[in-house]
Order: C-alpha cells, then structure tokens, then sequence
C-alpha cells in the first residue's frame, strides 16, 4: 500500500512537521532506558546502591515498558492519543532531569519508573499516531530509525559525558533535557488535537471491537517482537563480557558490540519499504533464524576467532526489532487496531525482555561458563522463525478479530 493510499481524510498537518515529530520523540524512546548501563558503577558509587538494588534497576525499563505500556491504549482514550504522548514526554523529561540532581537511592529508582513510565507511553501510542496520520512506511523508517539511532548515541556517548563534566549525572541528564526539546512540539500538536479530536480517536466507530488476542497474527508478532527484545537486551548486557571472557580487550568487545548496534541502523532504515512491498519476507524471516543460531554458536565454538563475523550475524538477526515494528501499522488498517495491536505486543515482548538477561545471568552462575547459556539462546531461533512465517502472511489484525 503506499503512503498516498494509506493517507486518512483530515490528516491536514505537514509532512515536515510530521517527520519532525517522529524525529523528536523516537530519538528520545531509548536513552533514558539504555544510558544508566553505561555508568552503572558510577551511579552505584555515587548513590551507595547494592549490586542486588543495581542489577533490580537494570530491569526497570523492561518491566515499566510492560506494566505501563499494557495501560497506555486505555490511557489514551482518555486524554487523546497526541496528548498522551505528549503526558509521557513530560514525565520522561521531569524524570531524567531530577534524578540526575539527588542523592537519595530510593527518589532515584522512583524517578527511574517516572522517567520509564512516561517512555512507555510513547512506546505503544507512536505506531497508531503514525497510522492516523498517513505516509506510513516514511514515518515508520524515520521512527524505527529513531529508535535504534537513540539508543546507540546514549550508549555511546554517555560515558564521555559523564568524563568531559565529571559527573555521572551531567551524562544522565543531558537526555532528559533532550526529551525536554520535544515537548513544544508536542505540546502544540497535542492543543491541535483537542480542536479536532476525530483526527486522533482512537476508539472510532469504524474499528473492530473484537479482543487482539484472538488474532493469530497478533499473537504470532507478539511471539516474534518478545524473543528479539529479550535478544536485544541480552546482547546489550552480555554479549561484551562473552568476549572478553574469550580474550578479546574490553575495547575490542565493545567494537563489536558497536558493530552488532550499527547493523540495526541500516535494518530500520530498510525493513519499512521491504514490508510495504510485501515480497520476500518468507525468506527474510528464515534468515533471521539462522543468523541468530549461527551468532551465537560462533560464540560457543570459536568466540574470538571470527569475533566480527558473530557480531554481524547477530545484528542481522536484530533486524527483527524493526520489522515487528513496522508490522505493528503494516498488519493493521485503523488507527484502534494500531493501538490495541501495539499496546498488546510490546508491553508482553517488553515483560520477556526484562527476565532474559536475569535468567542469563542465573544459568552463567550456575554454571560457572557460557555453554549452556549460548545452545539455549540459540534454540530460540526456532520460535523466532516460525512466528516470523507467521506474520509475513499478508493478513490483517482487523479482520481476524
């Protein structure tokens, strides 16, 4: 379909300003998630945290995602689908900024789930607000773009920050005044839309009222959306110390965690226009399977002999994340269904996500290695695939419910 077809009646805002607002809001979807990891020992320093109270906060987002994003469709019927975002990026910005300024654990971790709860909001309305406003498979590129763009400039960058101020809290909060840039926007677009509410229902008359969890094509993204975040995940926090549990320098490591994160960039930019086409994904989806069993039997059997070759493996593999999302709006026809559909897979792919790298960690002390680990991850290659077979069928959520 294309972005001409798929444009709705009343959709009057400028493509520009719409591409400015996907900009704005998924570049700042991640980093409040994703920059404590790179200071963790800083923060625990700072604040006197325990590893348990540490290892606890590394599991916020995906829990918060889960919890709060299961709510965000409900929420938005409320406030308007324009004004819930915009709610969110005030609680993310508000969340940020103060709890780079205390010095209280307790008001930290508080202010984590503000900050998290705000971003999950934006997590599931985004793709329907998309889908409202047309020109679907450009704004989904911007947005999958977006989101992997952002988390990789804050796993990057927060560090340095931290070392050019001196202090972890400078890093920190530089995002939340990131998030902070996005809100006039928003907070504009979300005053447009109580002047015209029927552009942004998300409750219309014209939209299936069936339950999504009767849709096997929902259940099937779920399957495929939960496995490659709780690979993401994973590989966000252990995929360095495999390697350098193999011999590699920390700096190597981290190049080839750079590398893994970078081939996601040129997915997101892809996956929008491939599914648009609708030819293909069959074999795309096989060849995430493979590519996710092969990184990770690289790892097992010869970690640093070819360490690029896994990471390349495994990041082709991620490519996953932005094709379920692009599914999100590619496998739905109204914008409701949008929200339901999102608002149902992502809070469950985000509640896995949060209890993978636990149960890594568990089997790696249990086991005192990496074997176990490595064959488990890489079996779940299987489900991977057969969910992605079952969503490149060219079937809508809408009228399977």
């Amino acid at each position: 379909m294309s972005d001409a077809a798929d444009r709705p009646r009343g959709a009057v805002l400028p493509f520009a300003v719409l591409v400015a607002a996907v900009v704005l809001v998924s570049i700042n979807l991640r980093p409040g998630a994703s920059s404590p990891g790179a200071v963790l020992e800083e923060v625990r320093q700072g604040l006197g945290m325990s590893a348990g109270v540490a290892g606890a906060m590394t599991g916020l987002p995906g829990l918060c995602f889960g919890a709060v994003g299961a709510l965000a469709v409900g929420f938005a019927r409320k406030v308007g689908m324009t004004a819930g975002i915009a709610l969110g990026l005030a609680a993310a910005a508000l969340g940020l900024i103060l709890r780079a300024t205390i010095d209280s654990e307790p008001a930290f971790l508080v202010l984590s789930v503000v900050a998290l709860s705000g971003l999950a909001v934006g997590n599931v309305l985004v793709p329907a607000w998309v889908k409202a406003h047309g020109h679907t498979v450009a704004l989904m590129t911007v947005y999958g773009t977006g989101l992997v763009v952002g988390a990789t400039i804050a796993s990057l960058a927060t560090a340095p920050l931290s070392g050019a101020f001196d202090s972890w809290r400078a890093g920190l909060g530089t995002w939340g005044l990131l998030v902070a840039v996005a809100l006039p926007l928003w907070a504009w677009l979300a005053l447009r839309e109580r002047r015209a509410p029927s552009e942004h229902d998300v409750s219309g008359d014209a939209a299936p009222s069936g339950r999504i969890a009767h849709s096997p094509t929902a259940v099937a993204l779920t399957v495929l959306f939960g496995v490659q975040s709780m690979h993401a995940y994973v590989q966000f926090g252990w995929v360095p110390t495999i390697y350098r549990d193999a011999g590699l320098s920390a700096s190597a490591a981290g190049a080839m965690q750079g590398l893994l994160s970078a081939v996601g960039i040129i997915g997101a930019l892809a996956m929008p226009t491939v599914i648009a086409r609708g030819r293909g994904l069959r074999p795309l989806m096989v060849s995430f399977g493979v590519a996710l069993a092969l990184g990770y039997d690289g790892l097992l059997l010869a970690p640093a002999t070819l360490p690029w070759l896994w990471a390349l493996a495994l990041g082709f593999s991620g490519l996953a994340f932005p094709t379920a999302i692009s599914l999100i709006t590619a496998r739905t026809r109204h914008p409701s269904v949008t929200a339901q559909l999102s608002g149902f897979v992502q809070p469950i792919g985000y509640a896995l996500a949060a209890v993978g790298p636990f149960a890594v960690g568990l089997v790696h002390e249990a086991t005192d290695g990496w074997s176990l680990v490595l064959v488990l991850l890489a079996l779940t290659s299987v489900p991977l695939t057969l969910a992605g077979l079952r969503v490149a069928r060219p079937a809508y959520v809408d009228d399977e419910i």
